[in-house]
């Protein structure tokens, strides 16, 4: 399964331009790095993610950052989340219908 992504991160309320980042989802944990710098690193059960129309919330240490994933209906699917927009949730269940996959799609 894959569980590396490339994203576009930004601050919440920040007019600062998005950088580039690896997130990796390996072992229960949300880690980013932009080129050799790690970004952040966490116990999934630390944050609090989001799927919005302009990209994922998450929230981690009282900040709230902005990721615009490239593959971004698998992403929510790695992360297990069941409410999403309605383009991104129709993305979602067409991946889960080309995997195969049993799991019922996600419901709002």
């Amino acid at each position: 399964m894959m569980t590396a992504y490339d994203a576009r991160l930004r601050l919440d309320g920040t007019d600062e331009a998005p950088i580039s980042v690896l997130i990796d989802l390996t072992d229960d944990r949300l880690s980013m790095m932009a080129g050799e710098i790690e970004v952040g690193d966490w116990a999934r059960d630390e944050i609090r993610v989001s799927a919005m129309p302009d990209g994922f919330h998450v929230r981690a240490e009282g900040e709230e950052i902005i990721l615009d994933v490239t593959d971004d209906a698998r992403f929510a699917l790695d992360l297990g989340l069941r409410n999403a927009p309605p383009l991104l949730r129709r993305r979602m269940s067409a991946l889960l219908r080309n995997d195969g996959q049993t799991a019922e799609p996600p419901q709002n």
